[in-house]
């Protein structure tokens, strides 16, 4: 079996909902994502063999194969196939997946994989609820519902209220690592530590109404108090969860460039970091959101490797529950996890969030010097995807 390394790696600072990316559509953001990751190589375009991109709402303007209409917006030539990933929130994980998987199996050798996600312009949920408006039904089938005759519909937001109570999370503990992730995401952003990985894009600018580059995420608090993330409702009465603990609505495309062996000779690439392990595991789809703990369990016995070994991790930050589990299960350090902080401030722009937060997890071993990054995120229908890469 070959290996699989990651050459590139980039995304687009995220946009809040309604926000500076609100105005792009989702193909030609992805196609320029395409671009960016294509350009930064100096990869000719007709060499890339496939791309493949992750996206949850695929309706509207993300349906018909997203991933092929980016690539027909963008500089690689039509030959260039594309097609699309749906694992929930792990999209575009999976699709990294399954990019590392074609090249390491030899069939392919440049393998694009990312993700893309407007969450202004196809808002969470749309391919469920125009369904349902259209009299089209639901997921939940005769025999799922025999199977979990006390569930309505499986629902993140009750997954997340479940987890803090199962893991004794208060409301305190929750409002404190949502400020921490406001902070550490300041703190990088004016460290210049999302220079390398964030491709600036054009936008309009609400003030002056000229063209700017958008290349800070929008949804960072850079003021952020405790006081302000205490005050905000909680999304349920007597819950603990607010809006201001779960993480943002966001619109954004990101995406690795991914190549086998004979891939680094052809195109003369030095390569970022090397894929050292895959794995997704399926779960409880009632609290829905706990997939990550005992994938990354499992992940971890595969490999031989100790939580200690890890020298950073990515845990998508959903909702601030999450990943405090993930700590409490674990044992890992703290000071490891979401170091340039997560999605509650950076915004989790659905399909995009997996090759997003490998992005930065690539990019931070470079600038941190670690060796090993392991990656994980909770999955609608309780899943959980595990990658862990070597910097190299």
């Amino acid at each position: 079996m070959g290996e699989a390394y990651i050459v590139s790696a980039m995304r687009t600072a995220g946009g809040r909902r309604g926000g500076r990316l609100s105005g792009w559509h989702p193909v030609d953001l992805a196609g320029t994502m395409i671009d960016g990751l294509v350009d930064s190589t100096g990869v000719a375009p007709d060499a890339v063999d496939d791309v493949i991109l992750g996206c949850v709402g695929q309706v509207g303007e993300q349906a018909v194969n997203v991933a092929r209409n980016a690539v027909l917006a963008s500089s690689l030539p039509e030959a260039v196939p594309g097609t699309s990933v749906d694992r929930q929130c792990g999209s575009s994980q999976q699709a990294l997946h399954f990019a590392a998987q074609a090249v390491m199996s030899g069939c392919q050798d440049v393998v694009v994989a990312g993700g893309v996600e407007s969450m202004t312009r196809v808002p969470m949920g749309a391919p469920l609820t125009l369904a349902k408006q259209a009299d089209m039904g639901l997921y939940m089938s005769p025999a799922i519902r025999t199977r979990y005759p006390a569930t309505e519909l499986f629902s993140q937001f009750e997954g997340a209220e479940m987890v803090a109570e199962k893991y004794g999370l208060e409301r305190y503990a929750l409002d404190e690592f949502a400020l921490d992730s406001h902070r550490r995401a300041a703190q990088a952003a004016e460290a210049g530590a999302f220079d390398d990985e964030i491709l600036p894009v054009s936008v309009l600018d609400p003030e002056t109404g000229g063209q700017c580059m958008h290349a800070v995420d929008e949804g960072i608090r850079f003021d952020a108090t405790r006081q302000a993330i205490a005050g905000v409702s909680p999304l349920a009465e007597n819950g603990r969860i607010s809006a201001a603990t779960a993480s943002q609505i966001c619109d954004g495309a990101s995406g690795v460039l991914v190549v086998n062996e004979n891939g680094l000779r052809r195109l003369g690439v030095t390569p970022m970091a090397r894929v050292h392990h895959m794995s997704v595991i399926g779960h409880d789809p009632v609290i829905m959101l706990e997939a990550p703990l005992p994938a990354t369990d499992r992940a971890l016995a595969r490999t031989d490797l100790s939580v200690d070994d890890i020298d950073l991790f990515e845990v998508n930050e959903a909702f601030a529950p999450i990943p405090l589990a993930w700590l409490a299960a674990t044992g890992a350090d703290p000071q490891r996890m979401n170091v340039h902080g997560g999605a509650i401030a950076l915004g989790h722009p659905l399909g995009a969030s997996g090759t997003r937060l490998m992005t930065t997890l690539v990019h931070g071993l470079h600038r941190h010097g670690g060796r090993y990054g392991l990656q994980t995120m909770c999955e609608g229908g309780g899943m959980a995807n595990v990658t862990i890469v070597e910097r190299l």
